[in-house]
C-alpha cells in the first residue's frame, strides 16, 4: 500500500537522479579510472596500476598539502564555530533585549556579508591588505609604532598560511553566526531564567543549556565547514599559488597543478580521488556520531 501511494512521485525523481549520475557519479568514476594511468591529457592513457598511489604516499608535497588542509580546518571550522556561537548568544541575549531585534539583525547581516562575496574577490582584496609596501595592515602597524610586527605576510613561509587562515576566519564567521542565531529562537527562554535564578553565569548557561539544545545545528556547521576547508582552492590560488615553497599548498591546488600545469593528469586524478575519499570518510564519521548522539538522547 505504501508503494502504491508513493509510486506516482517516482517520475519526479528521475531528472534529479539523471543529473546526479551525469554530473557527479560518471565524472567521479572516470577520475578514479584515470588515477590508475599515466596520462598527459592527450593521447592514450597508459595503465600503471597503483603506481600513482604509491607515489602519493611517498610524496612530501602531498603530505604537506594535507597538513595545511588540517590547519585550514582550524581556521574555517573550529575558530568560526566557537566565535560564531559566542557572538550569536551575545547578539541574541544582549543586543536583542537591550536594543531590539532590528539592531541584532543589522549586526547579523554585517557579519554575513563576506559570505555573499565571491571567494576570489575576497582573496584578492586581502592580498592587497597584506601587501608589504603599501598594504593597509602594515600601514596601520607602522602608524601606531608597531613597525617590528610588519611583515611580508604572504611572502614568508612562517606567516603565509597564517595570513590565509586570518582571511578565512573573517570570511567564514557569518555562516555559523546566522545558523546559531536561528537555532536559538527555538530554545525556551524559561530555561535561561531558571538558570539565572540558580546563580548560573553567562558561560555556564552557554555550555550547559545552549550547546546541548542546538547540538544538531553545531554538527551541521562543523561538517559543512570541515568539508569546505578540505576543498579549499580559491584563496590559495588567488593569494599565494601554493608558495612560498610548500607553505600554503593544499590538496586541491596540488591536484590542479598536476592536472593543468605539469601536466600529469593521472597523478592529479590520484590526489583528487584521495581527497574525495577523505571527505567521504569525514562525512560518514560525523553523521555516525550525530546519529548515535540523537539515538542516545531519544532513549
Amino acid at each position: 500500500m505504501s508503494y502504491k501511494r508513493t509510486r506516482g512521485y517516482i517520475g519526479f525523481l528521475i531528472p534529479g537522479v539523471l543529473a546526479f549520475l551525469i554530473i557527479v557519479i560518471v565524472p567521479f568514476a572516470a577520475n578514479i579510472g584515470i588515477s590508475f594511468t599515466k596520462w598527459r591529457g592527450v593521447g592514450t592513457p597508459e595503465w600503471i596500476g597503483i603506481d600513482n598511489y604509491e607515489r602519493a604516499f611517498d610524496d612530501t608535497t602531498f603530505w604537506a598539502s594535507f597538513q595545511n588542509n588540517l590547519q585550514l580546518v582550524v581556521a574555517m571550522t573550529v575558530i568560526p564555530t566557537v566565535l560564531g556561537l559566542l557572538l550569536a548568544v551575545f547578539l541574541y541575549d544582549n543586543i536583542t533585549h537591550h536594543f531590539g531585534p532590528r539592531v541584532a539583525s543589522f549586526f547579523r547581516a554585517g557579519f554575513y556579508i563576506p559570505q555573499i562575496m565571491p571567494m576570489v574577490v575576497a582573496a584578492i582584496v586581502w592580498r592587497w591588505i597584506y601587501q608589504p609596501d603599501w598594504g593597509i595592515l602594515n600601514w596601520m602597524l607602522n602608524s601606531v609604532g608597531l613597525d617590528q610586527f610588519s611583515h611580508n605576510w604572504l611572502g614568508q613561509q612562517d606567516t603565509a598560511l597564517r595570513a590565509i587562515m586570518g582571511m578565512m576566519i573573517w570570511f567564514q564567521l557569518g555562516y555559523p553566526l546566522v545558523i546559531f542565531m536561528s537555532a536559538l529562537q527555538r530554545v525556551d527562554p524559561q530555561l535561561y531564567e531558571a538558570a539565572s535564578i540558580d546563580g548560573a553565569t553567562w558561560m555556564q548557561k552557554v555550555t550547559r543549556i545552549t550547546v546541548p539544545l542546538i547540538r544538531p545545528e553545531i554538527y551541521v556547521v562543523i561538517l559543512t565547514t570541515a568539508i569546505h576547508a578540505m576543498k579549499t582552492f580559491a584563496p590559495v590560488y588567488s593569494m599565494t599559488k601554493g608558495g612560498p615553497g610548500k607553505a600554503t599548498v593544499v590538496a586541491s591546488y596540488f591536484s590542479y597543478k598536476n592536472f593543468f600545469e605539469r601536466p600529469n593528469v593521472g597523478y592529479g586524478a590520484t590526489i583528487a580521488t584521495l581527497l574525495t575519499g577523505v571527505i567521504i570518510l569525514l562525512s560518514v564519521v560525523f553523521i555516525s556520531v550525530q546519529t548515535r548522539q540523537e539515538r542516545l538522547e531519544s532513549q
